[in-house]
């Protein structure tokens, strides 16, 4: 019941990130409260700590990148809902794949934006100066360099990958 839970509230996520580049409150906050509940009915209060944990491991994952201003709330929330349902465990492991999809969106979407071959060639161009012992600007402008993505896509293929890796999707 909590792993149909959490697929039904990552695909809810995933769309609205990437119609809106929003993970809504009003999906996260009634299944958290809903994941909280249902460990605490089905497994007493180790089930409720064990939820809390992951809770707060999934929260702590993402919460300093998001300090720093380069993850959305929506998608710390995302990822400690995943802890709060999964546990610790999972979601530490669905981090690390999260991690690495978020890494490959992140490059492809460098390869297919405008100004992709221009960047190539100025990093490039500066590497090969410095053998030369001549500093040259990379050239890049601070517009690609903070461009963002719908990160709860990553979150949501990490805990996907997590299930699949762990005997599959057992609802």
């Amino acid at each position: 019941m909590l792993n149909g839970l959490l697929l039904l509230v990552l695909a809810i996520s995933v769309v609205t990130d990437l119609r809106s580049r929003k993970i809504y409150n009003k999906v996260i906050f009634p299944s958290l409260l809903l994941a909280f509940l249902l460990h605490g009915i089905f497994d007493g209060w180790s089930g409720l700590l064990s939820s809390f944990l992951g809770f707060l491991t999934g929260l702590g994952i993402l919460l300093i990148p998001y300090l720093m201003g380069g993850m959305g709330a929506g998608d710390v929330k995302l990822l400690a809902l995943v802890g709060a349902i999964k546990g610790a465990s999972f979601v530490f492991m669905a981090s690390i794949y999260m991690a690495l999809i978020g890494g490959l969106i992140g490059v492809i979407i460098l390869l297919f934006r405008k100004g992709f071959f221009h960047r190539i060639k100025s990093i490039i161009f500066s590497i090969s100066s410095i053998r030369y012992g001549i500093k040259v600007p990379l050239g890049l402008d601070k517009e690609a360099l903070q461009t963002t993505y719908p990160y709860g896509v990553a979150i949501a293929g990490g805990a996907v990958m997590a299930f699949m890796l762990n005997g599959g999707l057992l609802l």
